[in-house]
Order: C-alpha cells, then sequence, then structure tokens
C-alpha cells in the first residue's frame, strides 16, 4: 500500500505540475521541468536533510517514469480538461495528502522524533508545490490563506494517533489520506481560510 500511495502521489503531482505550466502557455520542455519538479521536489529535499542520498527518484527510475506518465496525461488530454483549475486542485489535493504519509513514513524509518516526522510530511507534501509556484511566478499557495501546510500538520498528527490503537498500517495510510484529502475539498468548498496577520 505504501508504494502503491507514493506512486499514485508522483503521479498527481507530475500531472498538476504539468497542468500549472500549461496554464502557464509553456513550452513541452518547460511543461516537463515543472511537472519533474513538482513531483520530487519535496522529496529531494527530504532526502538530502536526513541524509538519504543519492535521492530516491535517483535510484528508481520508475519514478521518472511515472512523471513522464504523468506529464503525458496532462498534455495528452489538456483539451478535455475544460476545468483546469479544478482539475489541477483535485491532483494537488491527492498528491498533498498521499506525499505527507510518505514523509512522515521516512522519518519513521529514520528513527527521528514524532514532531519532525510531522515536519518531513508537510515538506514532502508541501515544497514542490513551492518550487513550481516559484518557477511559474505564482505566491506559493503554502504562503497564502488558505488552508494547506496545516493540514499536513493535522493528517500527521492524526497519523500518529491512530498508530498508537495499533490500526491495520494499510488502514492507516486510508484514513489519514482521505481524511486529508476531505479537509481540502471541504476548505476550499466552505472557503475555510486562516486569519491574516495584520499589521495594528
Amino acid at each position: 500500500m505504501f508504494t502503491l500511495l507514493d506512486f499514485i502521489g508522483t503521479t498527481a503531482f507530475a500531472m498538476s505540475g504539468a497542468l500549472t505550466a500549461i496554464n502557464k502557455k509553456l513550452d513541452p520542455f518547460g511543461v516537463f521541468i515543472i511537472a519533474f519538479v513538482t513531483a520530487v521536489g519535496g522529496g529531494t529535499l527530504r532526502d538530502m536533510l536526513i541524509g538519504r542520498t543519492p535521492v530516491g527518484w535517483m535510484l528508481d527510475l520508475r519514478y521518472v517514469y511515472l512523471i513522464i506518465f504523468g506529464f503525458a496525461l496532462a498534455v495528452i488530454f489538456r483539451k478535455k480538461l475544460d476545468r483546469l483549475r479544478t482539475s489541477l486542485f483535485l491532483w494537488d489535493t491527492i498528491g498533498l495528502g498521499v506525499f505527507t504519509l510518505i514523509g512522515l513514513e521516512r522519518g519513521i524509518i529514520f528513527g527521528l522524533h514524532p514532531v519532525i516526522c510531522i515536519a518531513l510530511g508537510t515538506m514532502t507534501a508541501c515544497f514542490g508545490g513551492v518550487i513550481r509556484d516559484i518557477l511559474c511566478n505564482e505566491i506559493p499557495v503554502i504562503f497564502r490563506r488558505e488552508i494547506y501546510a496545516t493540514i499536513c500538520i493535522f493528517g500527521g498528527v492524526l497519523f500518529f494517533a491512530l498508530k498508537e490503537i495499533n490500526l491495520n498500517q494499510d488502514v492507516l495510510y486510508i484514513i489519514t489520506s482521505s481524511v486529508m484529502i476531505s479537509i481540502r475539498l471541504l476548505a476550499v468548498k466552505y472557503k475555510w481560510y486562516l486569519p491574516a496577520l495584520q499589521r495594528e
């Protein structure tokens, strides 16, 4: 289940990056680069911080193939994706839920404290999108009022809480990712935002 989620997240984020780049009218090479960094950017930073080098995608070409697959899907079906922003949001949300779990598990494998694991999960889920948005000249979603990184932190807390009651690992993954994805969908639908800090 962990490997499956990893593959789904990689493909989802590759599509998210590709759709963003297509929306910005980049050429095919530019679209592919944005798809690539969106899919592996957060994981690359995470692996470098925990000393796992060469980083994951360099050791397993399946990730490269999945990115190419996600890029190809986005390009081939771009004209059928009438609601580009909706499609982008959906794939980004799926990637958010899945990649948080991947970061959490990497931290656990390295024997790190749960707080650090949650930070790694948040980084894995968010920083590919940060790189994507910066390269596409957008303010990264993580820095806007939209509830984004907060969902990753909540998902991490939920993960460790459920882990304490010895749930089956696959069930634990499914529940945590489903809750995170659902919260983001609801947050956007009902316009839940964190309050902005203002100068007094």
